[in-house]
């Protein structure tokens, strides 16, 4: 009994030695995905250094609230939350356009590759981008052809993709074709995913 015990104490610290320099894959069958942007294909995939960890604003756990509150799952009635699974399958789906919500700085900082910068503030005008028409009220966008939005911002306490939300769906959006990624830049980073800084 005693050498069993020994021998998965043994096994207990070998096993982190052991994965210290693993791959790190998106899930087990993949280890990267290629995305369409302006600037060419850019490969989404993980940081492959086992030791990587996140520093400077990304590693801040604590926000002021107001105005950094936890944001709700569902931003409006009618959204659908979705994680990185869901966020690597839009960027390569052509009826879905997925959008970074912040403000124009945040976005130039880094963000997702293959995303779109349309800030909060300028989302309740942009619906054209998504192949709704203008009318007097605001957009038509029963129209066909009308593409989804994957919107994020920079985390689970940041309220501008919310924002854009419900403006969207204010200025005649259907809330069914909004996708919210609650994790936003912070959980992207977190996970090691690929950042396009688009400043260079």
């Amino acid at each position: 009994m005693r050498i069993a015990l020994g021998l998965v104490s043994v096994l207990a610290f070998a096993a982190p030695a052991l994965a210290e320099n693993a791959p790190v894959g998106i899930t087990p069958d993949m280890m990267s995905v290629t995305v369409e942007t302006e600037s060419g294909p850019v490969e989404i995939s993980r940081i492959q250094d086992n030791a990587n960890e996140l520093s400077g604003e990304w590693a801040r756990t604590s926000r002021p609230c107001p105005n950094f509150c936890l944001q709700p799952m569902i931003p409006a009635p009618g959204v659908t939350p979705i994680g990185e699974l869901e966020m690597l399958q839009f960027l390569q789906d052509p009826n879905v356009v997925v959008i970074d919500g912040r403000v124009r700085p945040d976005f130039e900082g880094g963000a997702i590759p293959g995303a779109i910068n349309v800030p909060y503030t300028e989302a309740g005008d942009r619906l054209g981008e998504l192949g709704c028409e203008p009318d007097f009220d605001g957009f038509d966008c029963s129209v066909e052809g009308v593409k989804s939005a994957a919107l994020y911002c920079n985390g689970p306490w940041c309220g501008q993709s919310p924002t854009a939300a419900r403006r969207m769906i204010e200025a005649g959006f259907p809330a069914g074709k909004i996708y919210y990624y609650r994790g936003g830049m912070q959980v992207w980073r977190m996970l090691g995913l690929t950042v396009t800084d688009t400043k260079n």
